[in-house]
């Protein structure tokens, strides 16, 4: 048996991987296209492991993605791949468009070639599951209901927009073609391989380098906070037993400001890792002009995932973020090569340009 994964040298995708194969023997093959944040260091453990196969690829290459369905004939797709960092997007929308939208179109095409050929009792056990996030929601006020499955789509960013855009694309191609999919939609991930242009490692960097601790705004903006292994076991729980068609929101029910996570991490690392001077690292906080369009709240309903599928996080935001803070402390060689872009100096002399 295998299963094929886009995107899986990025940061959810990669840790997905990582405990994928940690759990079962099941084969994956893994397609990344080593954009910026497509990090192979992630992947260091398993250079020789057999059940895990790479392929430096584009989903938008409908040949290159055709001849791995073919030759290794996966049970599921499950798609990671995609442009994810809203600021990114304000600043170039274009590779967001080209890669979550085009980039989504070309790989069902790819994945509906590779379905229809097959015979009826694959064809049956098939998935293609659709990894999403909360931001095609919109926003919320304060008192409103968390996200719901049933929420319509308002999204106000050029990375939100791709991302819904390709959702629509997900639903159309099972409503007319047929295709067995599944989505999920979740909120904000933290942990572990976590490109330090995010909010949360960019904290842990920026503090233990003595750099500013950027805030935008009056950082009361507030986002429900996922640890990126509980959503790796929610996504594995959605492929094993969710129903065809259907979409499921993961969420971590954990509301937090901006600010709050942000003198959360300060606090771990005066306790973890203390400044040689003794002040608290929240001397460092810096409050920034706020981005353009930034959506003041997000909070996702999980109980559709827990009612039908079982699945809830095993991780409190503190638990979470406490072992967050204690791997970057730990995984100082992997933070260097992102921080210095030598993991990009490999990718070049690996695959070229």
């Amino acid at each position: 048996m295998t299963i094929l994964v886009t995107g899986g040298a990025g940061f959810i995708g990669g840790n997905f991987v990582l405990d994928w194969l940690a759990d079962c023997d099941e084969l994956v093959i893994n397609v990344d296209k080593l954009t910026y944040a497509g990090n192979l260091d992630t992947l260091q453990g398993l250079q020789e492991d057999t059940r895990h196969f790479f392929v430096r690829a584009d989903i938008a290459d409908r040949e290159i993605i055709a001849q791995l369905l073919v030759e290794h004939k996966p049970r599921a797709v499950i798609n990671f791949a995609a442009e994810s960092h809203v600021d990114r997007s304000i600043h170039g929308p274009g590779h967001f468009i080209q890669t979550n939208v085009v980039g989504t179109f070309n790989l069902l095409e790819s994945v509906r070639a590779y379905w229809n050929d097959l015979p009826a009792a694959e064809k049956m056990t098939f998935r293609f599951l659709h990894v999403s996030t909360d931001e095609v929601y919109g926003t919320l006020e304060a008192d409103d209901p968390p996200f719901a499955e049933t929420n319509s789509y308002e999204p106000n960013s050029p990375y939100s927009a791709s991302k819904a855009a390709s959702d629509h694309l997900v639903r159309a191609w099972h409503h007319t073609y047929g295709l067995p999919v599944l989505t999920t939609n979740c909120s904000n991930n933290y942990g572990p391989y976590h490109f330090p242009e995010k909010l949360i490692p960019l904290v842990i960097l920026n503090a233990l380098n003595g750099k500013p601790l950027p805030i935008y705004g009056d950082g009361q903006q507030i986002r429900d906070w996922l640890y990126v292994k509980d959503h790796c076991a929610a996504i594995r729980r959605v492929l094993e037993a969710g129903q065809v068609g259907e979409t499921y929101n993961v969420g971590g029910w954990n509301e937090k400001a901006n600010l709050d996570v942000v003198k959360t991490i300060c606090s771990l690392l005066d306790e973890l890792q203390p400044r040689a001077d003794g002040q608290s690292y929240t001397e460092q906080i810096s409050y920034v002009t706020d981005r353009p369009g930034h959506d003041r709240r997000y909070a996702i309903d999980a109980t559709k995932l827990a009612r039908e599928l079982g699945w809830k996080p095993a991780e409190t935001f503190e638990s979470g973020i406490r072992k967050t803070v204690e791997w970057y402390l730990a995984n100082q060689n992997w933070v260097s090569n992102v921080a210095s872009g030598a993991y990009r100096e490999w990718v070049l002399t690996q695959y070229g340009a």
